[in-house]
């Protein structure tokens, strides 16, 4: 009963703004955390101050983003299902969701390591990689890939399994326990001083991470064993159908999204390939600054997901809203400010990953354009989080299908023909634009929707 009652209180009781910050403000940091993450490996790399050791890391993001396929589907599936079934007080279907999304985690990144390492040669042609590269990106994807795929996924799934609770300061010290260790190991592994392993170092010192990062969560959910739902017990692994479809319902739509966002990013290094080893570069450590706002509004969005789903569940549709309206608000003000201050110091912030000529003119361009769909993604991701916090799978998959398949890869041909190499950054922007006025139509429509059937259920 205790644990029942400390579970329910922030998503019951306490007040919006508070139950929000509690929530995001951990998710936000871990994001941050890991695009700092992701940063050293690109400046650590960059004082090498070789172009393609810099293009290896670039060419190999598609793998490491096809991760994201897999904790989407057992991360962001799992626990969906899991707030759900907590907002609806079903405890037995709680425990057993979470040992479905870790072991199917599990054998998915085995099996993830096994298809790569056997379809090596042909996959790095498919990224783009050339004689001049194939050897770098191979030796980094070794240790991301061959070894590291299990550790990559465990990690972020039980970082949503846990967060699906609400312990996210206990999912953000885990993910960012990791991070915080990569970034020590990045420059003994990679700099000449060091290992002198370059991309290749960048790949191991990602692997180690990721291994003490999976080491926390076991400890802790070893320590916390008896007050908390998330359950690893193999007993309570199988099959049943109404879990498979909770979980799949929300996960697979949120996978195949990852999967185009690879498509797009392999699409996109094609084409900055066939400009040279600099235009690679420059697109690549200007796609990773301008990370560090995106994950910002992805952190908020997928933090504030336990709470939506909870209360999704439980009929409290007004304190839905006013979660979703406080996270908005939040997120295009700090948005809006973020684009200023790139574009006013996009050259000054690639200067600090590179000091190449070349690739900080071609990267000031890139970054200044990327700049201008940030204030727009906020509506975009905060609309996936509640379709994928409310198990509206298919609503998720559409945003999905309709802003790499129908807009994004478009615009990156229309764009690269009418303004080569510049126009591939605005791709973004064109689609981001039409998602946003999308998410304001669709969620509104879905807020009328859930306020009509609270008041039909309040007249009986």
């Amino acid at each position: 009963m205790q644990k029942e009652q400390s579970k329910t209180t922030l998503f019951e009781e306490t007040p919006v703004p508070k139950a929000v910050m509690t929530l995001a403000i951990p998710t936000i940091i871990s994001s941050l955390v890991m695009v700092i993450y992701n940063l050293a490996d690109t400046y650590f790399v960059g004082m090498v101050n070789d172009p393609v050791q810099n293009a290896a890391v670039t060419l190999a993001a598609p793998v490491l983003l096809a991760f994201n396929a897999v904790n989407n589907l057992f991360g962001v599936g799992t626990s969906s299902m899991m707030s759900r079934a907590l907002g609806s007080r079903d405890y037995d279907t709680v425990y057993r969701s979470s040992a479905f999304g870790f072991y199917c985690s599990l054998f998915s990144g085995i099996l993830f390591s096994v298809l790569y390492t056997v379809f090596r040669t042909p996959l790095l042609a498919t990224l783009g990689a050339d004689a001049t590269t194939t050897a770098a990106t191979g030796a980094y994807l070794h240790w991301t890939t061959t070894f590291g795929a299990t550790p990559a996924i465990l990690n972020v799934v039980l970082a949503y399994l846990v967060r699906s609770e609400g312990s996210s300061l206990h999912a953000s010290i885990g993910t960012m326990s990791g991070c915080l260790l990569n970034i020590i190991l990045d420059p003994v592994f990679i700099l000449p001083w060091g290992f002198g392993m370059g991309a290749e170092g960048a790949g191991l010192a990602t692997f180690l991470s990721n291994c003490v990062a999976c080491v926390y969560f076991f400890v802790l959910l070893f320590v916390k064993r008896k007050n908390t739902y998330v359950c690893i017990r193999p007993s309570m692994f199988g099959f049943k159908r109404q879990i498979v479809l909770g979980v799949c319902g929300v996960g697979i739509p949120a996978s195949i999204q990852n999967l185009l966002n690879v498509t797009g990013m392999t699409v996109l290094n094609n084409f900055t390939s066939s400009y040279g080893s600099d235009v690679v570069a420059a697109m690549g450590i200007s796609q990773k600054i301008n990370m560090v706002p995106m994950y910002v509004a992805l952190g908020l969005s997928q933090g504030i997901m336990p709470l939506i789903s909870y209360n999704y569940a439980s009929g409290n549709s007004d304190r839905m809203k006013k979660t979703l309206v406080f996270s908005a608000r939040a997120s295009i003000s700090f948005l809006i400010l973020m684009s200023i201050c790139y574009y006013l110091f996009a050259g000054n912030l690639m200067m600090l990953f590179m000091k190449n000529e070349s690739i900080v003119g071609y990267g000031t361009q890139f970054l200044r354009a990327m700049c201008f769909a940030l204030p727009f993604l906020c509506m975009d991701f905060l609309a996936v989080g509640v379709f994928q916090a409310c198990g509206l799978g298919k609503m998720a998959l559409m945003f999905a299908i309709l802003r790499k398949i129908l807009l994004e890869i478009p615009a990156l041909y229309l764009l690269n023909t009418i303004y080569p190499v510049y126009g591939l950054a605005y791709a973004q922007l064109c689609a981001e634009l039409v998602l946003a006025i999308a998410a304001v139509c669709i969620l509104a429509r879905l807020f009328r929707r859930l306020g009509k059937r609270t008041q039909s259920q309040d007249s009986l």
